[in-house]
């Protein structure tokens, strides 16, 4: 799940989701960053003969000591895949989450550490936590006529979901430009025409980021609101992924600013229209942005539940527990994580176990007679 391929002309990540790049948030508000600047900055990288690099110096060489891009003490993994065992740290009263960390409870979008512990499949694989697993030389469902290239993942960037994905991550100071300090204060958003009012910063997408708990989905009450539609992308062209781009024709972001036509930028095949077979059943790949059926097993999946989550077709003001079939949709994030799981596939359940109810854990959730 880690080979990164970049088209000519859409300067695309192989990524699935995701979900998860995530920011700075003061004390318990949902919010831009706040505190004092030298909490994230440093001017000099240097005080008292040390580096200020916030971490770095602690045997794990993604870090690295600085100095960094925007006068910042990390990189993205630097602050946010720091290895410890908490799930959110906080720096200065700023709350940082922790896509690799080992603790029990991972956040929503999953856990880079399974990677390091269980292999390549668990995950999408970032630099510099692995390397390629040279099993893959395009996405799975990518369906683009353009040359690729093989390009590892990053973060952010040409490489990477979140940020300006046309800028080169490690060259580019601005590739996330204006995210940490403008991030809407609500969590809702509903807009997503720049970067900064995007749902975690991935470029165009829509959702609620969940004011309760941040950065995870913990219960029926408190979990992350994703943006739906009830009819997939058609077939992909150029312009369906880059058209959206309020001033850069090289801003790749779905035209159905859902979270599943962002995965479908690179994997569409899985998510378009002609790639699971129509709008209705049978279909030939498992639908995403299609309503939930309202008929026999389907009606009965009623209450929210985080072990399969769906998507609203209006980004809501606030969390539901209840789940609506006909109007609620299926999504990527239904099944997969966006970081690493512990199963194959970034699947939510282990799919493959031998126990039919730890196998079936999540299916059951929508087809509720299985």
């Amino acid at each position: 799940m880690d080979i990164i391929i970049k088209a000519a002309l859409r300067g695309l990540a192989f990524c699935a989701v995701l979900l998860l790049g995530a920011a700075f948030f003061s004390g318990s508000a949902l919010a831009e960053v706040t505190g004092q600047c030298s909490n994230c900055h440093t001017m000099h990288n240097s005080q008292g003969g040390a580096v200020m690099a916030t971490y770095g110096a602690d045997g794990q060489p993604w870090k690295g000591t600085g100095p960094f891009l925007a006068l910042t003490r990390g990189d993205c993994l630097g602050c946010h895949g720091q290895g410890g065992a908490d799930n959110i740290i906080s720096i200065g009263g700023s709350d940082i989450p922790q896509v690799y960390h080992t603790g029990a409870t991972d956040l929503a979008a999953g856990n880079f550490r399974h990677i390091l512990t269980s292999g390549d499949g668990k995950g999408h694989n970032v630099i510099p936590l692995s390397s390629n697993d040279g099993t893959l030389t395009q996405p799975p469902g990518w369906n683009c006529a353009y040359p690729v290239t093989n390009e590892q993942l990053t973060c952010a960037g040409n490489y990477g979901c979140h940020g300006y994905r046309y800028k080169n991550l490690g060259a580019d100071s601005d590739i996330m430009k204006g995210t940490h300090h403008q991030n809407p204060a609500s969590g809702k958003c509903d807009v997503a025409d720049e970067l900064h009012n995007s749902y975690r910063f991935l470029l165009g997408v829509k959702g609620l980021e969940n004011p309760t708990d941040k950065w995870e989905n913990s219960s029926p009450t408190s979990h992350n609101e994703y943006f739906g539609a009830a009819t997939p992308m058609e077939d992909l062209f150029c312009f369906d992924c880059h058209a959206f781009a309020p001033s850069n024709p090289m801003w790749a972001s779905p035209a159905s600013q859902t979270i599943s036509g962002f995965c479908c930028t690179c994997h569409d095949d899985f998510h378009t229209v002609e790639g699971i077979g129509g709008t209705s059943r049978p279909y030939i790949r498992h639908p995403s942005d299609i309503v939930l059926p309202t008929d026999g097993e389907f009606a009965g999946y009623t209450t929210y539940d985080v072990t399969a989550p769906v998507g609203r077709t209006t980004v809501p003001s606030s969390i539901s527990s209840a789940v609506t079939p006909g109007s609620d949709v299926v999504t990527c994030l239904s099944c997969h994580k966006a970081h690493g799981s512990p199963y194959d596939d970034i699947l939510r359940w282990d799919y493959q176990s031998t126990t039919y109810a730890t196998a079936n854990e999540g299916c059951v959730v929508c087809h509720t007679q299985k």
